[in-house]
């Protein structure tokens, strides 16, 4: 009887068959138990404890770094966000004495130097995973390219990059049936050329000394951009008729404004130069003082004459 008792618990005691989960860097993954509840205890760990729950008791987290980005998903799951490379490696949950171990594999994908690059450079894709378990999780990595061929192999090397680069490339990792898919967008630019005049040998004169171009020997006029050679002289004359107008522009305004600075300024000495008037006010000339009661003179007295007698 002791013997079936303790191999039920070392039955009991055995990790059960674990999962794989496979999630990319920044993505969010939930891992599952692998039992539906439990009645007194639920632990999760990924080397220290994780996140602990009890039916009598607040849940309580542990010391693993990721207690901050992890939480309780549905009855027995933990969900885990904004997931890290150095998240990878073996989960432990364990419910009421039921351990159950799982792996999770992180994917990170990198195209150097950019995703956007021009026709004739050099780029490489790589896909990178990271399981934690060094030699026992080995997970198919394999990109398929934007025409729908697939390259089994983590990194692809395009030396040099052709247009035919451009679009979705789709990293596909593997592993014991389950499947994550990356997909990036290779923007490939055609840097543009300037075209080269040919002269066409055909077409010249030697009898006159003439020789006529054309653009690839085809007796056509020259053309730029698109555009025959009379078009672009056009234009230039018509750029120099505006550079010039816009020169006059210039200068007359410049002359008026000298003109009206001299202007003033001579209008200036001239008030200067004139005399000043000075107010001159009207006064009333003021009235005769009376003259005061003078003594009068008396008259010189008359010369006396002689008497004359009889």
């Amino acid at each position: 009887m002791k013997t079936i008792i303790l191999f039920g618990l070392v039955l009991g005691a055995l990790s059960a068959a674990g999962k794989v989960y496979i999630a990319g860097v920044g993505d969010t993954v939930t891992l599952e138990c692998g039992v539906n509840s439990f009645k007194t205890r639920l632990e999760w760990s990924h080397d220290e404890l994780i996140l602990r729950f009890q039916t009598n008791s607040l849940p309580t987290k542990g010391s693993s770094a990721i207690k901050l980005r992890a939480k309780k998903k549905g009855e027995t799951g933990m969900e885990i966000s904004n997931v890290m490379e150095s998240d990878s490696g073996k989960f432990t949950c364990a419910a009421d004495g039921s351990v159950h171990e799982h792996h999770l594999i992180v994917v990170s994908v990198s195209v150097v130097p950019s995703e956007t690059v021009k026709v004739g450079a050099d780029a490489a894709l790589e896909c990178k995973t990271n399981s934690g378990v060094s030699g026992q999780l080995k997970p198919i990595i394999e990109w398929r390219k934007p025409d729908g061929s697939v390259q089994p192999k983590p990194k692809v090397e395009l030396i040099p990059v052709a247009l035919s680069d451009k679009g979705a490339w789709e990293c596909i990792v593997s592993h014991q049936g389950e499947y994550f898919t990356k997909t990036v967008t290779m923007n490939v630019e055609v840097v543009p050329t300037t075209p080269t005049l040919i002269k066409n040998p055909k077409s010249s004169d030697k009898g006159n000394g003439k020789n006529s171009t054309a653009v690839g020997g085809s007796g056509h006029p020259i053309q730029l951009l698109g555009l025959v050679w009379w078009i672009w002289a056009a234009i230039g004359a018509g750029g120099l008729v505006v550079i010039i107008l816009i020169i006059v522009i210039i200068v007359m305004h410049k002359r008026n404004k000298r003109k009206k600075k001299k202007f003033l300024r001579m209008k200036k000495t001239q008030l200067s130069q004139k005399p000043k008037k000075y107010c001159q006010c009207v006064r009333q000339t003021a009235a005769a003082k009376p003259q005061q009661g003078r003594r009068r003179e008396k008259p010189p007295a008359l010369p006396r004459q002689p008497l004359l007698r009889e």
